[in-house]
C-alpha cells in the first residue's frame, strides 16, 4: 500500500467489514456463540435477478416494509450518491419520517434535533455527531455525512413541521473527552445493543417509517455474533418489518458473471432482489469478507461456522449494482477536515487508542491526502484470510475484557 492510498484503502475496509480492530467490531472480541434465528427467507428456484431502477424500487418497499436499511458512508462514493438523490426525491419526502445514522452519537441527539429543525445550531458545533463517534475511521473522515444533515436540514425548511425528516442517531454515547486508554473504550463496544434499542424507542414502537444507514453487518437477517446484529436483535420483537438491502461487495470484480444485471442493458444505479434468485442462491461469503469473532475461551473462530447452509436470501433481501464493479469511485477526504490541523491531530490519538494502522504525524498524513487525489477508483478488497499474528491480537484483546488484570495470552 501506497501512502497516498491509506485514506481510500482505509474506508474499504470499513466498507467489507475487515478492520477487525476498530470498534465497528470490537463488539465481536466480546460475544461468545451465534445469533440463534430460525431462517425464514428460503430459496426453492434459481433464476436472474430483474434490474430494476433502484431509487423506484426502494421507494416502493416503503409501501410495504417500515424499515428499508442500507449501507451508507463506507467509502463507496457511488452508494452515497445514490442516497442523496433518494433523500431529494419528494416521493421520499411524503413516505418517510426518520433517517436512522451509525454516523451519530446518542448523546448529541439534542443537537441534532434543534439543527435538523433549522434552529440556530452552528455546523461546528453539529459536526460533533458524527465526528465523536465510536467508527472515527469512518464516521470521522466521511464527506457524505457533511452532506447528508446540511441537506436534510434544507429540505426541513420547506416542510410543515409534522412533515419533517428527522436524523435519529445510534451509536454509543462515548465522550472522547475521557478517553485515555482502550479500556476507557469497553463500556461502548456493544454497538448492535445500542443500535437496536434505537430502532426499538424510536422507530418500530411507534410505527415510523424509516431509512436505516448502517454497514451491512448490522443489517443482516438472523446474522452476526452473540446475541446477534442490531437488525437481528430487534426483530425478535418486531419481524417481518425490514428491507435489507446491501452492496455487492467484492462479488464480479473476478470471473463471476453479473449476468443479472447486464442481461437487460446494465441498467443502473439497480436493485436486484435476492428471493427465488442466483444471487441469492449463492453464501454471504461470495460478496462479503468473512468477519471473525472469539468463542467462550477467546479463540478465534469465523463469525460465519455452522452457517453454511444459509444462503444470502436468508439474510439480505436485495443488492445495489451501481455499475461495472471496477469502476466505482471512493469517497474523498472533505477539504474542512484536510485542513482542520487540531481535529486531524485528535483523529490520530483515537485511532492509536483502538488500534488501528494510520499516519504518525500531520506531515505524513497531508503527503497522503496529495498523493491519495491520484487513486479515485474503489479498489476491490482482497479475499485474504487473517493473518495469525492479528488472530493473536484479537485473542489477546479477548483475554483482556474478560480478565482485565492479565496481559499475556496463554
Amino acid at each position: 500500500m501506497t501512502n497516498g492510498q491509506f485514506f481510500p484503502r482505509m474506508l474499504r475496509s470499513a466498507r467489507c467489514g475487515s478492520l477487525l480492530l476498530s470498534l465497528a467490531t470490537t463488539s465481536l472480541i466480546s460475544r461468545p456463540c451465534k445469533a440463534q434465528v430460525p431462517t425464514n427467507h428460503p430459496v426453492s428456484v434459481t433464476k436472474d435477478a430483474i434490474p430494476e431502477p433502484a431509487i423506484p424500487a426502494i421507494l416502493k418497499e416503503f409501501k410495504t416494509f417500515e424499515v428499508v436499511a442500507m449501507p451508507a458512508a463506507h467509502g463507496q462514493k457511488d452508494t452515497d450518491d445514490l442516497i442523496l438523490s433518494l433523500i431529494r426525491d419528494p416521493r421520499f419526502l411524503a413516505s418517510v419520517n426518520d433517517i436512522v445514522v451509525e454516523c451519530g452519537n446518542v448523546r448529541y441527539q439534542p443537537i441534532l434535533d434543534r439543527y435538523i429543525a433549522g434552529e440556530n445550531v452552528s455546523f461546528t458545533e453539529v459536526q460533533h455527531v458524527w465526528r465523536d463517534t465510536t467508527v472515527q475511521q469512518m464516521c470521522g473522515s466521511s464527506g457524505f455525512y457533511e452532506q447528508l444533515y446540511p441537506l436534510v436540514r434544507s429540505l426541513n425548511q420547506h416542510l410543515p413541521a409534522a412533515s419533517r425528516l428527522r436524523i435519529v442517531a445510534a451509536d454509543p454515547p462515548i465522550d472522547w473527552s475521557k478517553i485515555r486508554s482502550y479500556e476507557d473504550l469497553t463500556p461502548f463496544f456493544d454497538r448492535d445493543g445500542s443500535i437496536a434499542s434505537v430502532m426499538e424507542r424510536e422507530v418500530l414502537s411507534k410505527h415510523r417509517k424509516a431509512l436505516m444507514l448502517f454497514g451491512v453487518f448490522h443489517l443482516l437477517h438472523g446474522g452476526g455474533p452473540g446475541q446477534g446484529d442490531a437488525v437481528t436483535r430487534y426483530e425478535r420483537h418486531y419481524p417481518g418489518r425490514t428491507f435489507v438491502i446491501s452492496d455487492l461487495g467484492y462479488y464480479g470484480t473476478g470471473k463471476e458473471p453479473l449476468v443479472d444485471a447486464s442481461a437487460r442493458g446494465e441498467v443502473w444505479p439497480a436493485l436486484l432482489r435476492t428471493k427465488n434468485s442466483r444471487l441469492g442462491s449463492l453464501g454471504l461469503d461470495s460478496f462479503l469478507q468473512t468477519p471473525i469473532t472469539t468463542d467462550e475461551e477467546c479463540n478465534v473462530i469465523d463469525a460465519f461456522a455452522g452457517e453454511s447452509s444459509k444462503t444470502v436470501a436468508d439474510q439480505i433481501d436485495a443488492f445495489l449494482y451501481l455499475g461495472p464493479q471496477r469502476s466505482l469511485l471512493v469517497e474523498p477526504l472533505p477539504a474542512d477536515i484536510a485542513l482542520d490541523r487540531a481535529y486531524r491531530s485528535e483523529w490520530m490519538r483515537r485511532m492509536r487508542l483502538v488500534g488501528l494502522p494510520g499516519p504518525s504525524t500531520l506531515e505524513e498524513m497531508n503527503a497522503q491526502i496529495v498523493e491519495g487525489a491520484a487513486h479515485p477508483i474503489l479498489t476491490p478488497p482482497l479475499r485474504e484470510s487473517v493473518s495469525q499474528e492479528m488472530k493473536m491480537r484479537i485473542r489477546q484483546g479477548c483475554l483482556s475484557t474478560k480478565h482485565p488484570a492479565s496481559n499475556t495470552a496463554p
